[in-house]
């Protein structure tokens, strides 16, 4: 029986420069993503600046991890500004959104709950 491939777009056993691995692109939001499954997304994500995801919800919990430039995060009404090195969660089920400040990029961690079968 095979092994499943829970990783994907990324090579294994190397160190990797995670900024390398997503190129900004004039008016643009460009993301690659590294996994994807029903309990968990990891995607990357170069947005250019100007550029943004419009208010949303989900039922899962996200957490958005900036490593490159600044961006805005609006998480139900209340805005915050982050930049490289900072870190957002962002609650499962409360309208959120992300616009480019300046072009910046990103890690998307987006957790689900675990689905209950046959009940």
């Amino acid at each position: 029986m095979d092994k499943p491939v829970l990783l994907k777009n990324i090579d294994f056993a190397q160190p990797l420069d995670l900024a390398g691995l997503v190129e900004y692109q004039p008016g643009q939001v460009v993301s690659r993503t590294l996994a994807q499954n029903n309990f968990l997304s990891l995607t990357l994500f170069a947005f250019d600046a100007g550029e943004g995801i419009s208010a949303h919800t989900v039922p899962a919990d996200a957490l958005v991890q900036v490593f490159d430039g600044q961006a805005e995060v609006v998480i139900d009404g209340q805005v915050m500004n982050v930049a490289a090195g900072q870190v957002v969660a962002m609650p499962a089920g409360k309208p959120h959104a992300l616009n480019a400040r300046q072009r910046f990029k990103m890690v998307l961690t987006v957790v689900r709950p675990p689905q209950t079968v046959g009940l």
